[in-house]
């Protein structure tokens, strides 16, 4: 499938289905979107492949700090100098994002991508991983190998989307 036809399949199930807007905005650089709980905020500068993956995870953090103080204050905590328990902690919190995500896909119908989002979840996680260590902001393009294991889907439990301060408001 490709990225507009599922972008267009996926954001009325979040809007009409979940209650999340979904807005293409300025977001602050060099981020290629944001999320506050009830909006998800996708740059407009970004091109249809880097959206998709941009909505699809943020759809799973917005679900994650809805229903959890926990995951929203680990995704409120961007400071550099992560201890090994933390980084274990933020690796189940982003994987899980796109595996909610990739259940999200396959409510939308599109059940050919789970592995094209995995990948773009490795390279996320990379991107992370280097930004905890230095504080330096790579672009993600520049660590994205394609062909990984696919990550398997997550339930999405039911939520009521609530807004909080976004990420990138402090």
């Amino acid at each position: 499938m490709d990225f507009q036809t599922a972008y267009n399949r996926i954001v009325p199930v979040v809007e009409k289905k979940y209650g999340v807007e979904v807005m293409i905005s300025d977001v602050v650089d060099p981020n290629t979107g944001d999320f506050d709980g009830q909006t998800i905020m996708i740059d407009y500068n970004q091109d249809l492949e880097v959206a998709l993956f941009v909505l699809v995870h943020l759809f799973g953090h917005t679900v994650q700090w809805n229903i959890s103080d926990e995951y929203r204050a680990l995704g409120l905590n961007v400071a550099t100098g992560k201890t090994p328990e933390e980084m274990a902690a933020i690796t189940e919190y982003e994987q899980g994002a796109t595996r909610l995500g990739i259940a999200l896909l396959h409510e939308a119908g599109v059940t050919d991508m789970d592995g094209w989002a995995s990948d773009w979840w490795r390279a996320d996680f990379e991107y992370l991983v280097h930004f905890y260590k230095t504080g330096e902001k790579k672009d993600v393009r520049s660590l994205l190998k394609r062909g990984g294991e696919a990550l398997a889907p997550l339930a999405i439990p039911a939520f009521t989307p609530h807004k909080f301060a976004s990420r990138w408001s402090f």
